[in-house]
């Protein structure tokens, strides 16, 4: 069995039944796509990489959501964001669960974010309470505009085990 074997084998023991992080397979796939037709263009690799890279980052916007009227999540699938009102604060977070990224479901009843491959469970404000994760939800920069909506950045993303401050002032007070 060689080293990369074992790893493999090592982190499949750890989370039995958890295939691999579809989003990865389908980057890798689409630059190696786009290496092959640069190539065959006689593009250099370099640059075609480069315009790939540079969509990738400029390609999101900020969002714009109403004030939640009552406390709750409201989950936005399509930008992979969740917002949520709790206690007179609103918080943005990103969709998936900091463990293996799959997207975390709320619990109306228990009032708390549930990951449903492992279990993780999280407090409204993204604080950690039981399960396979190690770590807070991540939050988003989030703020209140003028006309009084809530302003969340997807591209900017606080992890509290990286950046305590930041994870902290992300939030909006009501």
């Amino acid at each position: 069995m060689t080293f990369s074997d074992r790893i493999n084998h090592d982190e499949q023991a750890d989370c039995e039944g958890c295939p691999l992080v579809p989003e990865r397979r389908e980057f890798l796939r689409s630059v190696s796509a786009l290496a092959l037709a640069a190539i065959s263009l006689g593009l250099p690799i370099r640059s075609a990489t480069a315009k790939v890279l540079a969509s990738a980052v400029a390609g999101r916007k900020q969002l714009s959501y109403a004030v939640p009227a009552v406390d709750g999540a409201d989950i936005d699938r399509d930008n992979d964001v969740i917002l949520v009102r709790y206690k007179n604060e609103v918080f943005a977070f990103n969709l998936s669960c900091p463990h293996q990224n799959t997207a975390l479901r709320w619990n109306e009843t228990d009032l708390r974010f549930q990951c449903p491959k492992h279990h993780s469970q999280y407090q409204p404000d993204g604080v950690f309470i039981t399960g396979r994760a190690t770590r807070n939800m991540d939050r988003l920069a989030i703020r209140r505009d003028a006309a009084n909506n809530i302003i969340v950045d997807p591209d900017t993303l606080y992890r509290s085990d990286e950046d305590a401050a930041q994870w902290q002032a992300a939030v909006v007070k009501l």
